[in-house]
């Protein structure tokens, strides 16, 4: 890709005072071809034992039970309807001016990310259901707000963790058909992602970053959540959100995520992004959501913690994997941002298949407003 470098490789800030850790990644010639240490070689932490990662957030061991999970699918939810229409209009091809970013909101957490003359994609999904099989599972009530034949070249796609509505290898086989990116994965979840056939496949530990071109990385940081795609690799992976730095502009994709300390860590360490992506649904029952998925309540002070200049809500409305409804929370973010005094702009949902461009110039602003408030 012209875009990228021939010197891919993960590496640490300038900065010491943010802690991130170097790795580097073996020669160019070495890639996807087995290379990277297997899950017990990633060093001890606060959030890897040597066997399973964790959440240093929550008691160690906390992942939900099967019991659990049966009991909060079966206790009763509200009804979705079985088609919704798209109401978003892409703008794909949208004049930008260097700086100046522009975000697509797909479907859940499926955003097509523009900036700095790259084409970014997170947590790709365009298949019917989110499952291991195409007869059971969360089955789609909306078509995906861009078709995938119609994507621009895509350089990288950003995968959270390895929940099948984040990791779907149908689609990323579709991706791998059609384009050749950088694939960014949580610390675990290489192989089975290069089995969809992609080469260029590059695994994180929490704080890592990597360099995608001169002046543009990325650092894979922390969440809340949790891992599995059976009964057997509960764990086995880490989970995940993204950083990305273009120049001076930030653009923060925060995956699946409960409620907690990591969204402060991250702008202690990293800095304010200049734009948020934070889940918003798949919050109900809080008995059971919880530790994994934040309300929008909790969206909206993720979003203070952060010191975003503009938030984007997502995971909602296309799959339903909890029991609220289908509208739930956009009016309880709508409320929340009442609660919380926040600029009802400030935090926004975008319709599937819209597109929203954020000028360079607005972002200078509002760093300029943050250094010198009143």
């Amino acid at each position: 890709m012209d875009s990228l470098t021939d010197t891919e490789r993960l590496r640490s800030p300038a900065s010491e005072s943010r802690g991130q850790r170097t790795r580097e990644l073996p020669d160019q010639k070495l890639l996807g071809q087995g290379t990277r240490p297997a899950p017990a070689a990633w060093p001890l932490s606060d959030h890897f034992d040597g066997q399973r990662f964790h959440n240093p957030t929550l008691p160690k061991g906390f992942a939900p039970r099967i019991s659990s999970a049966w009991r909060m699918i079966f206790e009763g939810r509200s009804r979705w309807p079985a088609s919704v229409e798209n109401m978003g209009a892409p703008a794909l091809t949208t004049e930008r001016l260097a700086g100046d970013i522009a975000v697509t909101f797909v479907n859940h957490a499926t955003f097509l990310i523009q900036c700095g003359g790259l084409n970014i994609l997170s947590d790709p999904i365009w298949s019917l259901r989110a499952s291991p099989v195409e007869w059971f599972g969360p089955k789609r009530v909306r078509a995906p707000g861009v078709a995938l034949d119609e994507l621009p070249p895509i350089d990288v796609i950003l995968i959270s963790h390895n929940h099948y509505d984040h990791l779907d290898i149908g689609t990323l086989r579709r991706l791998s058909a059609k384009f050749s990116p950088i694939v960014l994965v949580a610390a675990g979840d290489r192989d089975l992602v290069r089995s969809a056939g992609f080469e260029r496949v590059h695994e994180f530990d929490w704080w890592e970053d990597f360099e995608i071109r001169p002046g543009c990385k990325v650092t894979f940081a922390p969440t809340q959540h949790f891992s599995a795609r059976g009964i057997r690799d509960r764990q086995k992976s880490l989970w995940g959100s993204y950083l990305i730095q273009d120049g001076d502009r930030l653009i923060y994709f925060g995956g699946d995520s409960g409620y907690s300390t990591h969204f402060s860590d991250i702008r202690r360490r990293l800095g304010s992004p200049d734009i948020a992506l934070l889940g918003i649904g798949s919050y109900e029952p809080r008995w059971f959501m919880t530790p994994m998925h934040m309300n929008p309540a909790e969206a909206v002070q993720a979003h203070l913690d952060l010191g975003a200049g503009q938030s984007i809500g997502m995971h909602h409305g296309t799959f339903q994997m909890s029991s609220e409804a289908i509208d739930q929370p956009l009016l309880d973010l709508r409320a929340a941002i009442e609660a919380a005094g926040v600029g009802t702009e400030s935090f926004i949902t975008l319709q599937e298949g819209e597109t929203r461009v954020f000028r360079a110039i607005e972002g200078a602003r509002r760093r300029l407003a943050a250094l010198h408030p009143g």
